[in-house]
């Protein structure tokens, strides 16, 4: 194994003195290498724009997005899967993620886990992987078995792929259908991948699942319609966003809102068309969820 050769292992000609550098120019050195981050996912959109096709297409047969990953980039996957719960009112079972090692692996390093190739296509059938789904292999090094293994069991199954390599002509772009490739450039510390590389694989993830819940209706104009209301702050965000939606006062928002079983999206719809919720229910089914298609 040849690690010197991978762009994330090389060594930054602008950070090779960091412990000799006060407070204020380490950090005006990495936030000059953060920004750099940001182009360099740039240069990867027809490739995301094609992995968002799949995960879309995925979701409205009723399957699933299945990111997988080892360290950094298994953790990546598991915040964004947990966080379209609340945001998009999906089950945990709509966006899922898996890391090498399992659940124990998001705070201690499990021995052997990322270089298993068969522990991979284990965890996916644990899942009934099936060809509605889209599996998404994230490996910083664009080398990790586990995401190998994974990426090829699901091809068996006919799921679609998307690999994302923050190194290119990386080996798992070689088993998947669509391949990722990020190049942000050697760390800011020497191989510490959570950096740059994982600034962009969060970038990468944010744009697949974001976009992905706008192709399904989870979104009207730029508001979070399908936002679970589960603490204070979430029902008063709730109450804002049918207020900003429908340009009606706060009372007329607590009331539909209630009204409407603490639904943001049927509330809105109610107002809009001046419907009662059994009704504004229907139409939201008959738009395939898109507000926007009930008037």
């Amino acid at each position: 194994m040849n690690l010197e050769q991978l762009t994330t292992e090389q060594r930054n000609e602008h950070t090779m003195n960091l412990d000799s550098l006060n407070i204020h120019e380490a950090a005006v050195l990495m936030n000059n290498e953060d920004q750099t981050v940001a182009d360099a996912v740039a240069q990867a959109l027809p490739a995301i724009e094609e992995a968002i096709a799949k995960t879309t297409a995925s979701l409205k047969a009723g399957g699933r997005i299945i990111y997988m990953g080892a360290g950094t980039s298994g953790r990546l996957g598991v915040l964004d899967a947990a966080e379209c719960v609340p945001t998009f009112g999906v089950s945990p079972e709509t966006v899922v993620g898996l890391i090498a090692g399992g659940e124990k692996a998001m705070i201690h390093a499990v021995e052997g886990a990322e270089d298993s190739l068969t522990l991979g296509p284990s965890d996916l059938q644990n899942l009934q992987l099936n060809h509605k789904d889209t599996v998404i292999g994230i490996a910083a090094s664009g080398r990790t078995p586990y995401v190998i293994g994974g990426l090829d069991y699901a091809q068996s199954v006919n799921a679609a792929t998307v690999s994302l390599a923050l190194n290119l002509n990386a080996i798992i772009s070689q088993h998947a259908q669509t391949a990722i490739e990020i190049n942000v450039g050697p760390e800011f510390l020497t191989g510490s991948t959570r950096l740059k590389s994982g600034t962009a694989q969060k970038m990468v993830l944010n744009m697949i699942s974001t976009i992905s819940m706008i192709g399904i209706g989870k979104i009207y104009k730029n508001l979070m319609v399908d936002v679970q209301p589960t603490n204070e702050k979430l029902v008063e965000r709730s109450k804002g966003i049918i207020m900003t939606a429908t340009d009606c006062s706060y009372e007329v928002a607590s009331k539909t809102f209630a009204a409407a079983e603490q639904h943001v999206k049927p509330a809105i719809v109610m107002i809009l068309t001046g419907v009662n919720y059994a009704d504004a229910t229907a139409k939201l089914q008959q738009a395939d969820g898109f507000i926007n298609k009930t008037f």
